[in-house]
């Protein structure tokens, strides 16, 4: 088999064979298929795209390109989610304790952000003493007893997606579903749940800008995630504007504590009590979705939730005190106000400007190798709909260097747009896919 006749083969918008996929993946993972060789059938496929066969095999050959992680030994129906990406959105740090208060196991594997979207492993990097790695024994222990770990991707998951991805990076194939679909869900597969949800975002500070295009990639990656033999939904959720009130890692986790205390934002409660609902009802513990909502509301409530949070954080070796406003996380130097200039609504607040604005203060990374402040951020105070007065805080900066300060304060100024008449107000959750 000759990978510049796989190459012809898709240039010409001819489906791909298992095997000649599979031979695809081989070469990727081990080296001795090129990268200009990778960068021409990537090419292809952005252009003449993939059936959802073709996808199929080529999610669950990469899945199974290294190593998989083995749940059985976990008693339970095993569930996860994944985000396609956004703006302040902490809901997997609410999401798991709730779920795992209701019974449900989940085994977590989290990746670190890149450009404007918040990695989940870096927020939790921002606990004094949290352990993001762990030995799989380990990690199967805490699982079995207290139903909740998160731990960074094993080196050697998935490794023809990442040589993959990193070839799409530098050659303007990143855009193309049937490969976005195949890469998430191979690491889905290869983390070994039986249950997955996904949070797909919509708009300005998401991946996926248009309605059409997120509703799309869901269907492909539930495709692909049945094919596998697992139990797929997946929600479209609004990225407009930010979700919450808090960009920055430690910030968004002060402000995950607070929602598992019923002291959160109104947005992030719903959007992480559907999240919760749709994961308790495919790890079977109710017989119906309104049943799960119950649950995943009575674990937030009784504050069980919170419970389940503080244990995963102990076990996990992370150092908080909850006595204090901040919990403890590493706070930021200097804090500025950002104040309205005239009553107006706010009509629109752009979350791809807010992202961009928190990175540049250092809470987000340009390259893989930046190192990012856990402690810097932004503080939302007022969101579209809300009518503001002259002198009002519309929102507060966390900074540790002047000179990032005025830059993301230029940037942030750009993102609130204002408006004499209150906007119609658009749905958080825009349609669940099942």
């Amino acid at each position: 088999m000759k990978m510049s006749y796989i190459i012809e083969k898709k240039r010409d918008g001819k489906d791909l064979s298992r095997d000649e996929i599979e031979f695809l993946v081989r070469g990727i993972a081990v080296g001795t298929i090129p990268d200009y060789q990778i960068s021409a059938w990537a090419m292809a496929v952005y252009f003449q795209g993939m059936s959802p066969g073709e996808t199929r095999d080529l999610a669950l050959a990469m899945a199974y390109s290294g190593e998989v992680i083995e749940l059985s030994a976990v008693e339970g129906v095993k569930v996860d989610k994944h985000s396609t990406g956004g703006v302040g959105d902490k809901t997997t740090l609410v999401v798991i304790p709730l779920v795992a208060a209701a019974g449900v196991p989940v085994a977590k594997m989290s990746g670190r952000g890149l450009g404007h979207t918040g990695g989940t492993i870096d927020k939790f990097e921002s606990i004094t003493g949290f352990k993001v790695e762990m030995a799989h024994p380990a990690f199967l222990q805490q699982v079995s007893q207290i139903k909740a770990a998160v731990v960074s991707q094993s080196g050697n998951l998935v490794p023809a997606d990442k040589r993959l991805y990193a070839i799409r990076d530098v050659t303007a194939t990143i855009d193309s579903l049937p490969l976005i679909a195949s890469s998430i869900m191979s690491k889905k597969i290869a983390s070994g749940a039986e249950g997955i949800v996904l949070d797909v975002k919509v708009g300005s500070g998401a991946f996926m800008k248009s309605y059409e295009k997120a509703a799309q990639l869901a269907r492909i990656m539930i495709d692909i995630g049945r094919g596998a033999g697992r139990k797929v939904v997946a929600l479209l959720s609004n990225m407009d504007q930010p979700l919450g009130n808090a960009v920055g890692n430690a910030l968004e986790v002060k402000e995950a504590i607070d929602t598992l205390k019923g002291q959160g934002p109104p947005d992030l409660e719903e959007l992480s009590l559907e999240l919760a609902a749709q994961m308790i009802f495919l790890g079977e513990k109710a017989s119906s979705i309104n049943e799960a909502r119950e649950l995943a509301r009575s674990a937030l409530k009784s504050g069980l939730g919170l419970v389940s949070w503080k244990q995963m954080v102990e076990a996990q070796g992370g150092k908080l005190n909850y006595s204090l406003p901040h919990y403890g996380l590493p706070e930021a130097a200097i804090k500025e106000k950002i104040t309205a200039g005239q009553r107006a609504y706010v009509e629109h607040l752009n979350a791809l400007e807010v992202g961009q604005a928190a990175m540049l203060l250092g809470a987000g990374r340009e390259q893989v190798r930046d190192i990012i402040d856990h402690a810097v951020g932004i503080e939302l105070f007022k969101k579209p709909g809300d009518l503001v007065e002259a002198g009002d805080t519309l929102a507060l900066i966390h900074a540790n260097d002047p000179g990032r300060l005025e830059t993301a304060r230029r940037q942030l100024l750009r993102a609130y747009r204002f408006s004499e008449q209150a906007p119609e107000k658009s749905p958080l959750i825009i349609q669940l896919i099942s």
